[in-house]
């Protein structure tokens, strides 16, 4: 059974009309200022790309992606994991200069998702890629990058509770980063998961960097797939979210590869076959821009703001019947 969180005497703070303003709310607001200060243009984005193109997201290696053919074309398609990957195609296109980026819709189906309080099968986020220079791919630009995001967020939430007194969320502004390797060395004995969880509910706002690669004891902190993030200069944005007592990732993010860092990370995944792809024979050749970028999870966002339980208040998906019907008896209407 997929698992669901009940927070004791659980009541929506908004009824079904004013929650769906707020939705719209809550991404105006958001978009509006986030692509001012990361000075972003909108473009329109792929809902499936080409089975053989590379440019799908693997995301940890082991998610099946939607496949389809497609006669028309004598191809195979996929639908999109994520646009991580094809975004840095998209800056060189469109002719971005350097410090300009994009940002779209991105929307998603992850079949093998386990369900529950804030994990869906659908995905909508805005997905973001920025084009930097060499001398900008640091620790400290990564770092004011996501302080940046995460004052967005702080003031989309403020200026949401004034239109919605009702809205009682409170955020940390100032964020506090960690290593996946320090949060190992403060937690030795707990899992990943757990040692978040401890984490962020301490210091309420967090930044995890340095996802991918082996700690020293061998294991890694999480999965992400070689050829997007540079393991160095990566990481996940993480709230406190009071309401289910849990680590709340919002984004996951970061200072993409360089040729130097992907033939590394090739090697170290054991993935030396993807480099007769389209995507990676660019990538290795130096034909693509350096970028940073990542993505947003809209309905996740809608959530966190609004002080939602569960992800299927803000967006409509499919769900088991066990969590149809325990939301359905505790006060957790699902779209």
């Amino acid at each position: 059974m997929n698992k669901v969180i009940l927070p004791e005497g659980y009541k929506p703070v908004l009824g079904s009309y004013d929650l769906q303003r707020a939705i719209a709310l809550c991404k105006e607001i958001f978009q509006q200022e986030f692509t001012e200060n990361l000075q972003l243009k909108r473009v329109s984005a792929p809902l499936f790309v080409r089975a053989s193109s590379g440019l799908n997201d693997d995301l940890t290696g082991k998610e099946r992606a939607v496949s389809f053919d497609i006669p028309a074309i004598g191809a195979d398609a996929q639908v999109v994991h994520s646009l991580a990957k094809w975004k840095r195609l998209a800056l060189k296109k469109y002719g971005f200069a350097m410090h300009e980026g994009l940002y779209t819709d991105m929307n998603a189906i992850r079949r093998d998702e386990d369900l529950d309080n804030i994990h869906s099968i659908y995905v909508d986020q805005w997905d973001w890629e920025r084009i930097i220079r060499a001398e900008d791919r640091t620790e400290g630009y990564l770092k004011e990058t996501v302080q940046s995001i995460v004052d967005v967020i702080c003031d989309a939430c403020d200026t949401l509770k004034k239109t919605f007194p009702q809205i009682r969320t409170t955020l940390t502004r100032q964020v506090t980063f960690v290593t996946s390797q320090e949060l190992e060395d403060l937690y030795p004995d707990n899992t990943p998961e757990e040692r978040e969880y401890l984490f962020v509910k301490e210091h309420k706002t967090i930044f995890i960097m340095k996802i991918g690669r082996k700690l020293r004891s061998g294991n890694t902190h999480g999965n992400r797939a070689p050829d997007y993030d540079d393991w160095e200069l990566n990481g996940d944005i993480i709230f406190w979210n009071d309401l289910l007592g849990i680590a709340f990732e919002i984004s996951s993010m970061g200072i993409r590869v360089d040729p130097v860092s992907l033939d590394q990370q090739l090697k170290e995944a054991n993935c030396d076959h993807r480099r007769t792809l389209d995507y990676h024979r660019m990538m290795l050749g130096n034909e693509l821009p350096l970028t940073i970028g990542g993505g947003i999870g809209q309905s996740r966002l809608c959530m966190l703001l609004i002080g939602c339980a569960h992800i299927g208040e803000v967006q409509t998906s499919l769900w088991d019947a066990d969590t149809l019907r325990i939301c359905a008896e505790n006060n957790i209407p699902l779209l």
